[in-house]
């Protein structure tokens, strides 16, 4: 919200709140209402440039010498905290009807003589015109006696927190764009009745958007406007019922309503499968909002039983899961003993786990480490190669030489598991060994050599053909 400033002036515009109150009580203007016939006796600076606004110590002597009157000591109040856009002197040359004086400002309408009481704001309504109560002055009129809350650098965190919010910040649906949105772009950049009391700092409390909104930007940056607590809220679209299921295709047509308050790590917070749905927020960053808080929930579906059918369920509606799943969720439970986790594979997996890691069904090597697990395995099992060419590891398929250029292309990386370069030098070099031809039909060499050339030494060594 944004309230509006207040008035932290001595009864003539320089003291705190507490000095009136503390100055009064050391002078009694009443008392002395028949010694002063002018208030400019005392108080000069308010007519007169480079003269002070406070007596000296010294005048009040010639009276307080002890003999006369007993002594006293004054000191004059130091500068108070406010944020008033007010010099005595600007007014005084301005006000040509002279019927204007002190007591306008400084006392009561009727008051006898010298009863000083500290200004108020209705005097100045009056005479700039502003037929309304203080708080509730058109937004208009607030810089017309008000300093930015940036420029007003007397005024303290404390100060700030006890602004009055004007009526119109307590109505329903202000906090909404639509509501202190609007009032911020009556005027460009940014309405100077925000300033008054706001600060960029103030806006960063919610807004995820500010360095894209032109009227914070507008607003100079200022941490002390933090005293005024804004809380990020949710609006009342976000808890219908359905909302959940919805709320994508409404992100996706608008997805700035949604950057007011949601950073991209905010989506990411449930959306851990899916990041291109937050590809269009900002992200979290300096200058910025942290943006709401999601916690993630499972959905109506993870109710109890769940664990038990989960399995089926990810088989049958993958894209379900890879909305709010990545494959390290799957893995906080599977992987601490994969070769023994009960349901991650389903029956019968082993004998036709080959054909699964050949076609890629899933990635092997996110639960096994393929150089030790597999060969562990095989090794007990008597399934291990004797040489290039012997029986060993590939007897389940009979003739499998004559197949494995095609396996190796499919899933090279189950070769590496037993096989370096060196035994495919055996077979396919072209300077040593058996001279096979490793190149399928349609082979383009010259695109190969243009591409890897250092690839190309491993069989060829230095005399690579060019055809």
């Amino acid at each position: 919200m944004r309230p509006a400033a207040v008035l932290l002036v001595t009864a003539l515009g320089l003291g705190t709140c507490g000095g009136v109150a503390a100055q009064q009580a050391s002078f009694d203007h009443t008392k002395h209402a028949k010694l002063f016939p002018s208030c400019i006796a005392c108080h000069a600076g308010a007519i007169t440039a480079n003269a002070s606004l406070w007596p000296d110590s010294a005048g009040c002597g010639a009276c307080h010498d002890d003999k006369i009157e007993r002594a006293v000591r004054w000191q004059a109040p130091q500068p108070g905290r406010y944020n008033l856009r007010f010099d005595h002197l600007t007014h005084a040359a301005h006000m040509k009807d002279r019927s204007v004086t002190c007591v306008a400002c400084h006392a009561d309408a009727g008051a006898p003589w010298m009863t000083v009481r500290g200004p108020v704001p209705e005097p100045c309504l009056t005479c700039h015109g502003v037929q309304a109560a203080h708080l509730a002055a058109p937004d208009s009129a607030c810089a017309t006696c008000h300093l930015p809350l940036a420029q007003a650098t007397s005024l303290t965190a404390t100060d700030v927190a006890h602004f009055d919010a004007p009526p119109d910040h307590q109505q329903p649906g202000f906090a909404t764009a639509a509501g202190h949105g609007a009032a911020a772009k009556r005027a460009s950049p940014v309405a100077a009745s925000c300033a008054t009391c706001h600060a960029r700092d103030f806006c960063l409390q919610c807004h995820v958007d500010a360095p894209e909104r032109t009227t914070i930007q507008a607003l100079a940056p200022d941490p002390r406007s933090t005293a005024i607590v804004a809380r990020l809220a949710a609006p009342p679209s976000h808890g219908e019922p359905g909302f959940l299921g919805t709320h994508g295709g409404l992100s996706r047509r608008a997805p700035e309503t949604c950057g007011t308050c949601h950073t991209r790590e905010s989506c990411l917070s449930c959306h851990l499968g899916k990041p291109a749905v937050a590809a269009k927020l900002p992200p979290a960053g300096p200058g910025r909002s942290a943006g709401a808080a999601i916690v993630r929930r499972a959905p109506p579906s993870h109710a109890e039983g769940f664990l038990a059918r989960h399995a089926a369920d990810a088989r049958t509606g993958q894209a379900n899961c890879v909305g709010c799943h990545v494959r390290a969720d799957c893995l906080e439970c599977h992987r601490p003993d994969a070769g023994r986790a009960a349901g991650y594979h389903p029956a019968g997996f082993l004998a036709r786990h080959p054909a699964a890691a050949y076609g890629r069904e899933t990635s092997c090597s996110d639960c096994h480490a393929t150089g030790s697990f597999c060969s562990t395995c095989h090794t007990r099992a008597g399934l291990t190669a004797r040489g290039p060419l012997e029986p060993g590891y590939h007897d389940a398929n009979t003739f499998f030489i004559a197949g494995h250029g095609g396996a190796a292309r499919q899933s090279l990386e189950t070769c590496v598991t037993c096989h370096t370069e060196r035994d495919c030098l055996q077979c396919h070099s072209a300077v040593a060994g058996r001279h096979f031809n490793p190149h399928g039909p349609g082979f383009n060499a010259a695109v190969l050599l243009k591409k890897n050339p250092q690839m190309c030494t491993a069989c060829h060594g230095e005399n690579i053909p060019s055809q």
